[in-house]
């Protein structure tokens, strides 16, 4: 990759609350961070975390799948609403979609994403609800890049989390998002400032991965 410069320009893709892009912009403040969001994008309108960004003075935009004909056309609206913000960096943070072709051909090897589970263990939309079933005693979070699988890219950072016998499916979730939160806002700062290289299914962060 490039070398990193401060501060990286950040767009965040977000669907509802808006807790991990909060946490983000909260380490964001401080001066050495290294990021600053530029851009909040939702698929959905009445997303809570679009009145944070709005709070904030952050530009918010919104590309709604149901606003247009088919999925290739929102794809390309997607791609164009993360474009007018110039980002070095994209975050998907509670992003309910899978990102398109357009987008990754654009931004490939520079989107985050996050997950609720040790990946490659339990990937998909219930891997908190799938570490539980499997009695796993061990689960955790990842964040890594976005390619063209689910929750399939190269591994960034991960942060494991004990399963306790009495955990339900909300409690252990509770629990994943908030080592998630500090994880992702760890992980998008040392890439903003340091760098990162891709090599094959591996990544390095800090200033040995700078190119």
């Amino acid at each position: 990759m490039t070398n990193r410069q401060a501060p990286q320009r950040l767009v965040v893709l977000i669907s509802g609350a808006g807790s991990t892009m909060r946490a983000v912009l909260e380490a964001s403040a401080e001066d050495a961070y290294g990021a600053r969001i530029v851009g909040v994008i939702s698929d959905k309108a009445d997303a809570a975390g679009l009145d944070i960004a709005r709070e904030a003075g952050i530009p918010t935009a919104t590309v709604a799948l149901a606003d247009f004909p088919d999925r290739a056309a929102w794809d390309e609206a997607l791609l164009k609403a993360i474009d007018v913000f110039a980002p070095d960096m994209v975050l998907c943070a509670g992003f309910m979609k899978l990102i398109g072709a357009p987008t990754l051909e654009a931004h490939g090897g520079r989107i985050i994403n996050t997950h609720p589970a040790l990946l490659p263990a339990y990937p998909g939309a219930h891997g908190v609800r799938d570490a539980l079933a499997n009695g796993a005693k061990i689960t955790g979070c990842t964040v890594m890049l976005v390619d063209n699988g689910v929750d399939t890219g190269p591994i960034l950072a991960q942060t494991a989390v004990e399963v306790r016998d009495n955990d339900t499916e909300d409690s252990l979730h509770e629990r994943i998002k908030t080592v998630e939160r500090a994880l992702v806002a760890e992980t998008v700062g040392r890439m903003a400032r340091d760098g990162w290289t891709i090599d094959g299914r591996r990544v390095t962060l800090g200033k040995e991965g700078t190119a």
